[in-house]
């Protein structure tokens, strides 16, 4: 049988959990349910333990928060004053705000965990001491992204890092404000964007409209929401320069990036990954239990989305699904996810972004933002036939060109939706 590296890692996840089960013995969000099952099976085995374990939820980690992760002997207040903890907050895509408590330098140390497992990322890195970002995401006010109020340059720029923002929403910012996110990241010459794919996509048709190039960049992440193809396809067409799908959230850190072959990776040193409840086609929901955030350990933790899980040879990849609040219905009941829509979008360009709704009766209205004079017509009506096969809905779709789509009220973007 193959064994490689990674399968090996793979396998030693489920003796790190055996060692960390302990140690969660002592945060009261786990205390009695492990108790309930090792008196239930005292002859248990650890890892059998492990997936007895109830799945929590945010509302279960907000509940009595920090009381419900810190032991008896700590508090919240003792921790910021020794300077060992941060508390940052998640953007509300979901569900309604939720701190997050980690250790300094915690996102960090993940952060650059999981960018290694791209090699050309890696090399980039680790060959170049002073490697700067410049980063446009929506300027949701969670602690590292809330700039938007800030107009000196200096004041939006931390270590390597110079945060661009500028709107909610991208469509409404003006030639000025755009010349001036394009100035800023020309003079600050970054070896990479951190990018939303929305306000990247966006920002990405300005700089081509004005003949705009950045020479120093490398590649590009995108995060924060779902990567589609109409964005990649602006933002790789613009700058010439591969764009990477990041993978995570701000409680879990980042789980999975996209590496140089085009595959979805997971950091196996930041956390154990479950695809639970996998319908015939192998799309599950994810369930995270992260293993180095010692000040929050989230055990068993639905994040919200689903995922396909690979197994190959090597080691195992995952598809990115999508949302499943954001899943859509065939008329025979199956669901369809985000990512199986936005196949639907492969070869079609004109497009800057895009938002699919359907209404209780399972049709479905497609608007559109246009990427200049927009689709060709024979374009769209081919586009909206693979939908039509995809979905099956009782009417024709109907197609829209907008100026604008909204974001939600955490300051992102969706593709697809139930009115």
């Amino acid at each position: 049988m193959l064994t490689t590296p990674e399968l090996i890692r793979e396998a030693a996840q489920f003796s790190r959990l055996e060692k960390l089960l302990p140690r969660w013995r002592r945060v009261p969000l786990y205390r009695n349910a492990l108790a309930q099952i090792e008196n239930a099976r005292p002859e248990s085995q650890v890892g059998a333990d492990f997936f007895q374990l109830p799945m929590i939820t945010k509302r279960e980690m907000r509940q009595d928060f920090p009381k419900n992760f810190l032991p008896s002997d700590q508090t919240l207040e003792t921790l910021l004053g020794q300077n060992r903890v941060e508390v940052d907050y998640t953007s509300g895509t979901s569900e309604e705000r939720l701190p997050v408590l980690f250790g300094r330098g915690w996102w960090n140390e993940q952060e650059g965990r999981v960018l290694r497992l791209n090699r050309l990322v890696g090399r980039i890195l680790d060959g170049n001491s002073d490697v700067r970002r410049a980063t446009i995401v929506p300027p949701i006010c969670n602690g590292l992204t809330c700039f938007a109020h800030l107009h000196s340059r200096s004041e939006r720029t931390v270590g390597s890092t110079l945060f661009v923002n500028r709107s909610r929403i991208p469509f409404l910012l003006s030639d000025a404000e755009l010349a001036q996110m394009a100035a800023e990241v020309s003079e600050w010459s970054p070896q990479f964007l951190d990018l939303d794919p929305v306000h990247g996509a966006w920002f990405a048709l300005y700089c081509e409209r004005q003949g705009i190039r950045f020479p120093s960049l490398k590649f590009m992440l995108c995060s924060y929401e779902f990567v589609s193809v109409v964005h990649r396809r602006i933002l790789q067409r613009v700058f010439g320069v591969p764009v990477f799908n990041l993978y995570g959230s701000t409680e879990t850190g980042h789980l999975l990036l996209e590496n140089e072959c085009g595959e979805m990776k997971p950091c196996l040193e930041t956390a154990f990954l479950e695809n639970i409840e996998p319908d015939e086609r192998g799309i599950g929901h994810l369930v995270v239990t992260t293993l180095t955030n010692d000040y929050m350990p989230l055990v068993r933790y639905r994040i919200g989305d689903l995922v396909e899980r690979r197994e190959q040879p090597y080691g195992t990849n995952y598809l990115v699904h999508g949302r499943s609040q954001d899943v859509l219905c065939r008329r025979d009941g199956r669901r369809v996810t985000t990512l199986e829509v936005d196949q639907c979008f492969g070869d079609i360009g004109g497009i800057a972004h895009y938002l699919l709704r359907q209404t209780a009766d399972g049709n479905c209205r497609l608007q559109y933002v246009p990427d200049g004079d927009g689709p060709g017509a024979e374009n769209l009506e081919s586009t909206i036939a693979r939908l039509e096969s995809l979905l099956q809905p009782p009417e024709r779709i109907g197609a829209e060109a907008v100026k604008r789509l909204p974001p939600t009220l955490s300051g992102k973007f969706r593709l697809t939706g139930r009115a």
